[in-house]
């Protein structure tokens, strides 16, 4: 990715927030590479050599700055990349993908050869995939050591190190500090005993319209799972073995959200981190996108588009809302989750299920679920959906071939293009997805014809997601929420 130093220089000295995450800025003096916030003082641009991500700066031996925290800064996101596909790999790669599989895995995944993956990575990003994974363990590791008191071993196993000893050489190698050399620099900053829960925060690039985005989660909170209260965000969580509880809180002072989990979800939080991205749409770059949006997104240029913490709960949260008001779509969702979801013990009454797993699900008869109320072709639906995810059919995670899996949910049946793009939008968080069909938008619009619909939100590419968000948002003012409005017909 080819940088303009004046450019960037600018953005430096201004510290522009907006400008965070897009690029670091390394100092040949100090050997640190440092965030565009960075409240030190601003090196002279003759010292200064710029680079897309923190790993190809790790990669001609810099080591990130202590004060700005370069592992604190929002991701690279597909808005901002000149190649979607390097964009995306990116992602799947800070969220995690190669500590569950290798290289190969995760070109499999999106539908490319590994070798290919590889070119346009290191093409765009200046490193290899192995060490963007790298450089992402030893940020998340060194965010552990700044912001916990947990165990070492513990830190290197829960930053995706498959043992202490390829932790510690690493570490020594790229931040010319051990592990526990770090942890005595900033002991004064970490409290006695060992909490209960951990602390992170997630910085996000303003305006950002959290107020939106909370009321929208609260319509859909899923009883037992989710609650919406006191102006956060709070679910259960499970992953495999792990399970707990989250706190989402925005902090607008800081630009940032402060995720707080539970001990029991320490080895999965790089996973918890990338979903809370997703969920709350961490790494749009706003102002982009709503310049792009003209007209439409002027009004309310911090508006995101709701992601997903868990695609197959999303996914089958949409079957449910066919045909009926969301307030009718949750109360299924809740009856849902109560009948074959794990329980689990919280200090809050509101939280006391797992989201229901879709290797339970593929089990079930869709007589069980017709029980609860759901009709039988959502009940065969849901059944369907669930064994298409076990068995490998359909990816309910950003970064696969968004096309290919959209094409399997229409495959399922009583699945049309409706339940298909809403899940493209959320649970597969394609900036591009569009409900032409939608009531809702329709009704926005003040057009039935999906081909007119079509036609107009050309000019909304390719983040037409958040032009359905915008349209959304609009009918409030008619008092016609999408709190009210359908979804599909059920084929």
């Amino acid at each position: 990715m080819q940088l303009n130093p004046d450019i960037c220089y600018q953005a430096v000295q201004a510290h522009d927030a907006r400008f965070d995450g897009a690029f670091f800025t390394a100092v040949k003096t100090t050997k640190i590479y440092c965030r565009t916030v960075c409240t030190a003082k601003t090196p002279m641009l003759q010292n200064c050599t710029f680079f897309a991500t923190a790993a190809a700066a790790e990669r001609q031996g810099y080591r990130p700055c202590l004060r700005c925290r370069p592992e604190l800064a929002p991701g690279n996101s597909p808005v901002d990349s000149v190649s979607r596909l390097a964009a995306i790999a990116f992602n799947r790669i800070e969220d995690g993908a190669l500590s569950q599989s290798g290289v190969d895995a995760l070109a499999n995944e999106m539908g490319i050869t590994s070798r290919h993956l590889r070119r346009v990575i290191e093409s765009e990003f200046g490193a290899t995939p192995i060490e963007l994974a790298q450089t992402q363990r030893l940020l998340l590791a060194k965010r552990l050591l700044t912001d916990t008191d947990l165990p070492v071993t513990e830190i290197a196993f829960a930053s995706g190190f498959s043992s202490v000893r390829r932790f510690n050489a690493l570490f020594l190698s790229r931040y010319r500090l051990n592990p526990t050399q770090l942890r005595k620099r900033i002991t004064s900053r970490i409290t006695s005993g060992k909490p209960e829960m951990l602390t992170c925060e997630i910085a996000y690039r303003p305006p950002f319209d959290w107020d939106t985005l909370l009321s929208f989660l609260a319509a859909r909170a899923c009883s037992g799972i989710e609650s919406v209260s006191e102006n956060q965000y709070m679910r259960t969580a499970c992953f495999g073995k792990n399970s707990g509880w989250i706190i989402v809180n925005n902090n607008e002072h800081k630009n940032t959200l402060t995720i707080q989990l539970t001990n029991s979800l320490a080895p999965s939080l790089l996973q918890v981190v990338a979903r809370c991205k997703r969920l709350f749409d961490t790494q749009a770059d706003p102002l982009v996108i709503a310049h792009h949006l003209g007209a439409l997104g002027r009004q309310n240029p911090g508006l995101r588009v709701p992601g997903a913490f868990n695609g197959f709960e999303i996914a089958v949260r949409a079957i449910l809302g066919q045909q009926v008001s969301v307030k009718a779509a949750t109360t299924l969702a809740g009856r849902f989750a109560a009948a074959f979801g794990q329980s689990i013990e919280t200090p809050f009454a509101a939280l006391h299920k797992l989201s229901p797993a879709p290797d339970v699900v593929a089990q079930l008869k869709p007589a069980q679920l017709v029980a609860l109320g759901i009709t039988n072709a959502r009940a065969l639906s849901i059944v369907s959906l669930a064994a298409a995810v076990v068995e490998g059919r359909l990816s309910l995670e950003p970064g696969g071939n968004v096309e290919k899996n959209t094409g399997a949910l229409r495959d399922l049946p009583g699945v049309g293009d409706w339940t298909a793009q809403y899940v493209a939008m959320r649970a597969l968080s394609w900036p591009d997805a569009f409900l032409q069909c939608d009531l809702g938008i329709k009704k926005a619009l003040a057009l039935t014809s999906e081909k007119q619909i079509l036609n107009i939100a050309e000019q909304w590419r390719p983040w037409r997601a958040y032009a359905s968000m915008h349209l959304w948002k609009s009918l409030e003012k008619s008092n016609d929420s999408l709190l009210s409005l359908p979804g599909e017909p059920v084929r």
